[in-house]
């Protein structure tokens, strides 16, 4: 038995009932949710369920498994309001997907870098690559691509690649098709204005840091 992912489905909801299907001291599983837990580098959300703060959301497996504040009173089988922080979440899907798509230029443009590390929480994006010298260098040319996306507005497409097992991806057409089983907005002018930061992390390993 596994949770079903309405954040897939549409990630703009930001309220839905659902029924609790397992309570195990203040751990909690639902039928179907909106709550993303932490995966691919992307922060958990925020939200609440029956009114109760979420403390964490961990997935395993297929399951996710929401700790929720000690003195609740929810039981098997009840049926629950749950919501999010919705703006967050849309921030964080706005840096989610604004890594994704300076990522990809990256790969695209200079010879596909080994990435050693992401991260996305509501303040920034980060990813780290083995680069040889200053990645700092590229950031005008990077920049312009991106921006060139992001002013276009494209659609961007996410469904599944293989549902048995979860597997997504996301596809703007022209520019690329990527697994990832994130958040993603509908469209690329929702991410705004973006600026890059450089940090060199030493031993020939650099950090690309996206804000909004």
């Amino acid at each position: 038995m596994s949770v079903k992912k309405l954040f897939w489905e549409n990630p703009y909801l930001t309220e839905i009932e659902a029924k609790i299907t397992s309570v195990n001291n203040n751990i909690i599983t639902l039928d179907q949710t909106i709550v993303f837990a932490f995966s691919g580098g992307q922060q958990s959300d925020s939200g609440t369920i029956g009114g109760f703060d979420i403390i964490e959301a961990k997935k395993e497996g297929k399951e996710i498994f929401y700790t929720i504040e000690a003195n609740h009173n929810l039981i098997l089988n009840q049926n629950v309001m749950v919501t999010i922080d919705w703006e967050k979440r849309y921030r964080l899907m706005k840096l989610h997907f604004a890594a994704e798509i300076i990522l990809e230029l990256v790969y695209q443009n200079y010879n596909h870098p080994e990435k050693i590390g992401a991260n996305i929480t509501v303040d920034k994006a980060r990813i780290d690559f083995f680069w040889k010298g200053n990645i700092s260098e590229i950031f005008p040319e990077l920049m312009n691509k991106a921006n060139n996306i992001i002013n276009s507005n494209l659609s961007i497409i996410s469904a599944f690649d293989d549902e048995k097992n979860e597997k997504r991806y996301w596809d703007i057409e022209g520019f690329a098709k990527v697994p990832c089983g994130g958040t993603h907005l509908k469209r690329t002018g929702e991410i705004g204005s973006i600026s890059l930061k450089r940090n060199n992390l030493g031993s020939g390993k650099e950090r690309i840091e996206i804000y909004l």
